[in-house]
């Protein structure tokens, strides 16, 4: 807590906030008209005009009126007119505020500090996200600045009821987090147990954007590859999912937010739905929803018929499911390769310049997989089915439950070669225990609205509903 005492305080900040140890960490000592005053200030957080007009109206403060002035907070009143300021008696929220980029003043005489916000952080531009696009609809993005997501929320939904609360969490990044909900659409248990979780984070650091976030905020099941939580790098689909009555998560330094909560239907949804007409979303939800199966069970149950001749009926067109060439390799062996050679790829692409990552790709899988078929290595039909499958998940516009849906895969062709039709049956079974077992971070049913039921929010994500009044 700050005392009356001007030279204890100042030499209190200097030490705390290691004034002169690191070159952008800045403090500059005033003389207004006689009476004395310390400022604090991250360089590259406020811009220079900005400071300079600051430094220019406090020197130019009247004798008299600084004479008049009692405490921090009416000297703040009287003269700065900046429309974000405000006091700290606490020390710690002093420092904080100033590291979030604040200008922080201490006044001689005073037991208070003034804290004067005109941070102006690094952005890029707004511009739509490359791993989210649209056929139609706005071209703009979430950037790592958390007062401009913000905006861009407050933009779309002009109503007093849209609340922004800001919490903070992590002991030494003291990040900023937001809730962004309607009052009156959100579930207040929900909003009160969110909040107890966020200010029961403790870590000292959330460096690592939404993902940290989401395990500190639900149980460790490191065995559970399903996604805890859907994201959206999207300000429109965000703002849409307020209005339907969920809660957003924003977390500064992240150009994504947290839609909860969240349940495994929720993934059939993506913002393309609603570039179309009600039929044409409805059909894209259902084919996504079809695809996610048949990449998932496909090579599993290929793999079965190939092992279980007999088990298929003597019908022309299904000969295409038999290899008639020499194997080499066992067909197990070749999907597990062939997985690998998949997950090699999407990390080559991923670290590759854009330019380059595309063809690099296509060349890559076209060189690889002309080369083992050549080589009798694999046969034709294996690569086939896996070109299928790498393909079609990105129908899946969550890479998160992409890649629980490959885990799955990979262990149902497993269960297949050891157990036949009992591990094609073990591995659906498997998938459907992981997602009733899947803890959310609301606490809420995975399988919601499925179970507990609800027919009309089940019908809503299985059928693009067409805009209704309340937009419910």
């Amino acid at each position: 807590m700050f005392s009356d005492d001007f030279e204890e305080n100042r030499a209190a900040m200097q030490e705390t906030l290691r004034v002169g140890k690191s070159f952008d960490l800045l403090s500059r000592t005033l003389r207004m008209n006689g009476r004395l005053a310390q400022l604090y200030y991250v360089d590259g957080m406020i811009q220079d005009d900005t400071l300079n007009k600051i430094l220019d109206l406090l020197l130019r403060v009247p004798a008299d009126t600084l004479a008049q002035l009692k405490n921090a907070r009416e000297f703040a009143e009287r003269a700065i007119p900046y429309g974000e300021v405000g006091t700290a008696r606490e020390e710690g929220d002093f420092v904080t505020s100033v590291l979030s980029g604040c200008v922080g003043l201490l006044l001689e005489g005073c037991g208070e500090a003034i804290l004067i916000d005109v941070r102006s952080y690094p952005a890029r531009p707004v511009t739509e996200p490359e791993n989210d696009r649209v056929l139609r609809g706005p071209r703009e993005g979430f950037v790592e600045t958390l007062t401009h997501n913000t905006a861009m929320i407050r933009r779309r939904i002009r109503d007093p009821k849209l609340t922004m609360e800001l919490l903070q969490a992590g002991g030494r990044s003291h990040t900023d987090i937001v809730l962004c909900y309607l009052e009156d659409r959100a579930d207040p248990k929900l909003l009160e147990r969110l909040r107890g979780k966020l200010r029961g984070i403790a870590v000292n650091t959330l460096t690592m954007g939404l993902e940290s976030l989401t395990e500190c905020l639900s149980r460790r099941q490191w065995w559970n590859p399903f996604p805890r939580a859907r994201y959206t790098e999207r300000p429109d689909c965000a703002a849409a999912s307020i209005a339907e009555g969920q809660i957003l998560l924003l977390m500064d330094c992240t150009p994504a937010g947290m839609i909860l909560p969240t349940g495994v239907f929720d993934f059939l949804q993506d913002t393309n739905d609603y570039c179309f007409l009600p039929v044409t979303g409805t059909y894209l939800r259902w084919l996504r929803l079809l695809v996610s199966l048949v990449t998932t069970f496909l090579t599993p149950l290929w793999y079965f018929c190939l092992a279980n001749p007999e088990v298929l009926p003597p019908w022309d067109w299904l000969r295409f499911m038999k290899i008639h060439e020499p194997i080499a390799m066992p067909v197990l062996l070749q999907f597990l390769l062939i997985e690998f050679v998949i997950g090699a790829l999407k990390l080559a692409s991923l670290n590759t310049p854009t330019a380059l990552s595309g063809s690099f790709s296509v060349i890559g899988a076209l060189v690889l997989g002309e080369f083992a078929v050549k080589s009798e290595l694999m046969v034709p039909e294996t690569v086939l089915m896996m070109a299928f499958v790498a393909v079609a998940n990105f129908a899946q516009p969550s890479y998160e439950l992409g890649y629980a849906l490959t885990f799955l895969r990979v262990t149902a062709l497993v269960l297949v070669a050891l157990l036949g039709l009992w591990g094609l049956v073990a591995g659906a079974a498997l998938m459907l225990f992981l997602i009733s077992v899947t803890k959310t971070i609301t606490g809420t049913c995975y399988w919601y609205p499925l179970i507990p039921f609800n027919g009309k929010a089940l019908g809503r994500l299985f059928f693009r509903q067409p805009i209704k009044r309340d937009n419910s």
